[in-house]
């Protein structure tokens, strides 16, 4: 259903996964790779978006690079080139929004694992996100703070209770942040569940109903906030 793409960004170019409805074009989401990289399982996610009628656009962060052990990705992640990220992940927001591409004025963004922290910080970055799903992520980089009240989106968030990655005081504090600054905020806690519970490649975490509950919950949320 989909193919790799270039696109523009800060005079460079950036490459994604673009996954378009068969409509031909419907509202525009972003999606934000784990820190294992571009992988089938983001790409199948994208897919999923367009047969519910988005047209979905997955940043490759790692240009190319993908990995299944946890000391690399963590490494990659602290390697990440968080100024850089975050141009790319404009430059796929203006390009979905310029031309055909995808319709209405505003764009959806959902992230997981480190693509959940950098979709809060794209939602700060860009007026024109107006709706912001992370999974299990939070802001990780040290000194790096999402000033909120630049936001126009409303936020929902999807986090495992037994998460050592996002602690629950951490995710408090980040929904509080949320709050305060007067956007809208729908944070969900899944007893039991431990850090990236949605990925199906992921058996020792993985829950199927639980997956699903988050898939309906994201897909009526992207919905109602990006109505043509």
């Amino acid at each position: 259903m989909g193919e790799m793409v270039e696109f523009p960004s800060n005079g460079q170019k950036a490459s994604g996964y673009l996954a378009t409805p068969s409509s031909g074009a419907g509202p525009g989401v972003v999606v934000i790779q784990e820190y294992w990289g571009l992988m089938p399982e983001i790409k199948a996610y994208c897919d999923q978006l367009a047969g519910e009628g988005f047209t979905a656009l997955a940043v490759d962060l790692y240009h190319g690079e993908t990995t299944r052990e946890p000391d690399e990705a963590g490494k990659k992640m602290m390697a990440l080139q968080l100024d850089r990220a975050r141009k790319e992940m404009s430059g796929a927001v203006s390009w979905l929004l310029q031309g055909d591409r995808a319709r209405g004025d505003g764009v959806g963004v959902v992230g997981f694992c480190m693509g959940g922290g950098l979709a809060y910080l794209l939602a700060t970055d860009r007026p024109e996100v107006r709706a912001c799903v992370a999974y299990y992520g939070v802001i990780a980089w040290p000194g790096v703070k999402a000033d909120f009240g630049r936001s126009r989106a409303a936020f929902l968030a999807h986090y495992g209770d037994k998460d050592a990655f996002c602690s629950r005081e951490m995710v408090d504090a980040l929904e509080q942040q949320i709050a305060s600054a007067g956007r809208r905020v729908e944070f969900h806690h899944y007893p039991g569940l431990d850090h990236a519970f949605a990925n199906e490649v992921r058996p020792e975490v993985y829950n199927a109903e639980a997956a699903q509950l988050a898939w309906d919950r994201t897909r009526a949320f992207l919905r109602q906030h990006l109505a043509e």
